[in-house]
């Protein structure tokens, strides 16, 4: 099957995980904001049908988009904020509703929104999955040509598991597309106030050990803080790089995408020196 290259998007980048509660549309969101403050264009798409968490994160709730006709074709203008462009189902559908779509259906509907919306012109595109292995991820990676996956993990040995098979579907030489690294999200805690100490809530070093078995770079490491949560709950992302520590992060992460890293087998260490395990 041919693949479909969206017209003038430069790089499709997919953001899994395969399990939920990971803040994988958090690192979405704060990778599309890093990436626009960088002066690249961006969009995102919210691509979790069933749950989507976008217009939460970019404080768009209720909000439906507008439409144009452009070569003789009906297309979704998708928003824009913080220098992003911004597409959701949570923008087709009342809030409050369930999205009861069996497999194919959702599929469809991720591929329409895709194909539909007026991108324009883009350096990055970054597109947020559901959790898990199913036929979104199908659909993506056998119908769109991508650059590549990020997945997004906590350090909890439960999450790796689940991190584990989806990184083999993503590889799998059949339907695969490369997968670019590993994310570490909440990593550690470190309050606001005291932003050099950490507190390791959910382990060390399950993403390190991750990244090493399947011989790609690990990322970044991303903490948590006090005000993250609020940070993501009242659509204030432009406060989400306040926490020195998340902003060191993110811009490791965006280092990564730009000057890509070979992890050589048998490897625990960026190519910076610094090592994957907490000291």
């Amino acid at each position: 099957m041919e693949k479909i290259t969206l017209p003038g998007i430069k790089n499709l980048i997919i953001v899994a995980s395969g399990k939920g509660g990971v803040g994988k549309s958090t690192v979405a969101a704060g990778l599309a904001l890093r990436l626009a403050m960088e002066g690249f264009k961006t969009g995102i798409m919210d691509g979790d049908i069933y749950g989507p968490s976008i217009p939460t994160l970019f404080n768009m709730g209720n909000q439906t988009p507008d439409y144009h006709q452009e070569e003789g074709k009906t297309r979704i203008v998708p928003f824009e904020k913080f220098g992003i462009k911004v597409m959701s189902i949570g923008f087709l559908v009342e809030p409050e509703k369930a999205i009861l779509w069996r497999g194919p259906l959702a599929s469809n509907g991720l591929k329409q929104i895709l194909t539909d919306t007026a991108w324009g012109e883009l350096d990055y595109l970054i597109v947020d999955t559901p959790p898990g292995t199913g036929d979104i991820h199908l659909t993506l990676l056998q119908q769109f040509t991508a650059k590549g996956v990020i997945m997004v993990t906590t350090p909890q040995a439960v999450a790796i598991a689940d991190v584990q098979k989806a990184i083999a579907m993503f590889q799998d030489p059949h339907v695969g597309v490369p997968v670019m690294g590993v994310v570490e999200n909440m990593a550690w805690f470190s309050p606001s106030a005291h932003p050099d100490e950490k507190y390791l809530l959910f382990g060390q070093g399950g993403g390190a050990k991750m990244a090493a078995q399947f011989n790609i770079p690990l990322l970044a490491q991303i903490p948590m803080s006090e005000t993250m949560c609020e940070t993501c709950d009242t659509g204030k992302l432009e406060r989400l790089f306040e926490h020195p520590g998340v902003k060191a992060a993110f811009d490791q992460l965006v280092d990564g995408i730009l000057n890509p890293r070979m992890l050589f087998k048998g490897s625990v260490k960026a190519a910076n020196g610094k090592s994957f395990l907490l000291k």
